[in-house]
């Protein structure tokens, strides 16, 4: 009897081990999950706030028919400076540092190349 008793409590303990084994590897799997969805949340983010620059430089530079004011430069300025993303800041500077319409055409086709390929995660050059 006192055999039984004891095999008893080592089978409960082996299943109780056994049992924090299994949850612990969850527990670790779920947080691999957790930041790997953090991870893709963040990505979203930054693509949303890069197709937001996007619509707003074509709304208001490429759509529009009057040289763009003070205040919209402004905007624009602010709005990719918040990106946070030096490549993005690399092509906006040599579109607002284009010397004449030419230059300029050339950087903002660039720029937009970039944005397009940011905002929709295709790899770029």
């Amino acid at each position: 009897m006192e055999n039984k008793k004891h095999l008893m409590i080592v089978v409960a303990f082996v299943v109780l081990i056994a049992g924090n084994l299994y949850f612990s590897m969850r527990v670790v799997s779920a947080k691999g999950e957790l930041a790997s969805a953090r991870a893709i949340i963040a990505g979203r983010q930054e693509n949303n706030r890069t197709l937001d620059f996007l619509k707003m430089f074509v709304r208001d530079v490429i759509k529009s028919d009057k040289e763009v004011d003070f205040d919209t430069r402004l905007k624009l300025e602010n709005a990719v400076r918040e990106l946070n993303d030096k490549e993005v800041l690399v092509r906006w500077q040599a579109f607002v540092d284009s010397k004449d319409e030419i230059q300029a055409q050339v950087n903002v086709k660039d720029l937009l190349e970039l944005l397009v390929a940011k905002a929709s995660l295709i790899p770029t050059k």
